[in-house]
């Protein structure tokens, strides 16, 4: 029913919601990592979807002013986490998002981790290639969306801090690249020329980015501003 009630408010707007428990995430992580809610405890990763930006990021431009020092696309997914916290009123709603630190810069939660153990889509990593090519090369994973491939972002976790969910059944993220030869280009195509967004067709996406949308996400992020008062989704700042 929760699930249920949060897939209304925000799938609208182009953002997918997958439950856990806490415990699966904690599970899975060196101790470090751990989120500090008893292991049963109902939470919830959000993606954005290819239409977030049509759906959500351009009406919130026409319609709230920017903050100055904040990412235009981080203060569209707050105000609608914000929506979130007003329908639930009476639950303790803690809100993570995926650009948040610990003092130490440790990332306050392993998003890819979070949407793996969730079932939202699949955390391809080199321990997943038994005889990896690479050498003493650092390769990072990547998470690819059963629907979207690589053309989704992981923006959020929800965690009901009060709500215990022991009966929970856990939905494992479908694995779309069986094939080794498959997970090794992928590692390649993500580590060595992810700007040119080719490990996102890895398989077939139901949808993509439109034009629009991948200029802006390939725009360096103190340009983007201005790339949007261009476009005129912006009026432009007054001059001093």
């Amino acid at each position: 029913e929760l699930q249920q009630q949060l897939q209304e408010t925000l799938l609208p707007f182009g953002f997918e919601v997958y439950p856990f428990q806490i415990g699966w995430y904690n599970a899975v992580l060196e101790p470090a990592f751990h989120l500090s809610y008893p292991k049963d405890t109902m939470a919830f990763v959000v993606l954005s979807i290819p239409s977030m930006f049509e759906k959500a990021f351009k009406p919130f431009l026409r319609h709230h002013k920017l903050q100055d020092l904040m990412d235009p696309i981080d203060q569209c997914v707050a105000y609608h986490m914000s929506l979130v916290k007003e329908k639930f009123p009476s639950d303790k709603l803690d809100v993570i998002y995926d650009y948040q630190l610990h003092p130490n810069r440790r990332p306050k939660v392993l998003m890819q981790t979070a949407a793996h153990v969730s079932g939202a889509a699949y955390y391809y990593q080199r321990k997943d290639i038994p005889q990896d090519p690479w050498g003493s090369k650092k390769m990072f994973g990547v998470c690819i969306h059963p629907q979207f491939g690589g053309w989704f972002a992981i923006r959020a976790v929800l965690v009901f801090a009060e709500i215990q969910a022991p009966d929970l059944e856990q939905t494992l993220p479908l694995d779309c690249l069986p094939s080794q030869n498959d997970r090794i280009q992928l590692l390649e195509h993500f580590n060595f020329n992810w700007r040119d967004g080719k490990y996102r067709d890895v398989l077939p996406p139901k949808e993509k980015y439109s034009e629009e949308q991948t200029l802006y996400f390939a725009t360096p992020p103190a340009e983007r501003r201005k790339l949007l008062e261009l476009q005129g989704e912006l009026h432009p700042s007054p001059l001093c």
